[in-house]
Order: C-alpha cells, then structure tokens, then sequence
C-alpha cells in the first residue's frame, strides 16, 4: 500500500457528489431507484438522491473491509436484504464511495442483474485495480483513500455520570 493518502474532507464530499450527480445527468440517466452500498455509500447515495431529484433510495449491507486495507476473502451481503421485486423495467443506480478492488460493487450488480431493468455504478473514486468499471467516477486514484465519515476511530462507552450529557457551547 501506498503510503500517499487521498485525503476527502467534509467541506469536498458535496461539490464531489453534485460533480458526480452532473455527470450522470449530463448522461441521460434518470435512475428510478438509488440503491447505497452501506455504510460507505450512504452519504453518497442521498446526496446523490436529492441533486437527481430521486427520492426512492434503498440500502444493501455488504460486508467486505475489516480494517485499514484489510479484508474478508469475498464480500457478503448482510440482512436485511431488500426484495427486489416489480423492479423488472426499473433503472437502478448502485451507488458507493470507492470501487477498491470492485468485488463488493461486482456482488451487487451481480445481486441487481436480472432482477432489475437495468443497473449502473456510481462512485466517488475508481481504483485502478477494480474488477469493476463503473460507469460514473469522480476522481480516479491509486491511493488509500481517507474519507471524513471514517478518518476517526468509534467512539467508545465513557463511564456513566450523573445527569444528561452536555454538549460544548
């Protein structure tokens, strides 16, 4: 792994996604669904929801990433898994932040395949190892990406206090 960084920052995530959302309007291509690989394409399929003007967002869990460039031999799908059903004619936007290697974007395109009109791949970075072409990239890159809603660790438990938490300010 590189030890180069692509750093993404709050104040970049939404002229990244509304550059990303122009470039699939720009192509003609009025999804009918926006389905987000969770967790890392949530923010990005709602932003991407609300500059389409598509209000009908699904999630899919996929397991794959257990830490810092470290990962399950094969991604799995997590329940709840949403029925794809009466989507024959549907157009499908399978959004998330980065297609690494491709497998997990490989997985729900393969989960959408007949069950759906038609389904393309929305991200915000494209790796060039990616068993995956997507069709909508907004920024290629070879690095290992650092993105604001994952750059710090979980919070954990503080021992209980008396009283209500306190916000600063």
């Amino acid at each position: 792994m590189s030890e180069q960084r692509e750093i993404l920052t709050w104040a970049d995530v939404g002229p990244a996604t509304r550059e990303l959302a122009q470039a699939i309007n720009d192509d003609g291509f009025q999804p009918d669904v926006i389905l987000a690989i969770a967790r890392g394409g949530l923010i990005v399929a709602a932003s991407l929801g609300y500059a389409l003007g598509v209000k009908n967002t699904w999630t899919l869990n996929v397991e794959f990433y257990t830490g810092v460039d470290e990962r399950l031999e094969l991604p799995i799908i997590l329940p709840p898994v949403p029925e794809l059903v009466d989507l024959e004619d549907a157009k499908i936007l399978i959004a998330d932040d980065v297609a690494d290697t491709g497998a997990t974007l490989a997985l729900v395109k393969e989960f959408c395949g007949p069950r759906v009109g038609e389904a393309r791949i929305a991200t915000l970075y494209e790796k060039p190892r990616s068993v995956v072409k997507c069709d909508y990239v907004w920024r290629p890159t070879d690095r290992w990406i650092v993105f604001p809603w994952s750059a710090n660790p979980p919070l954990t438990p503080k021992q209980p206090t008396s009283g209500p938490a306190q916000l600063p300010g």
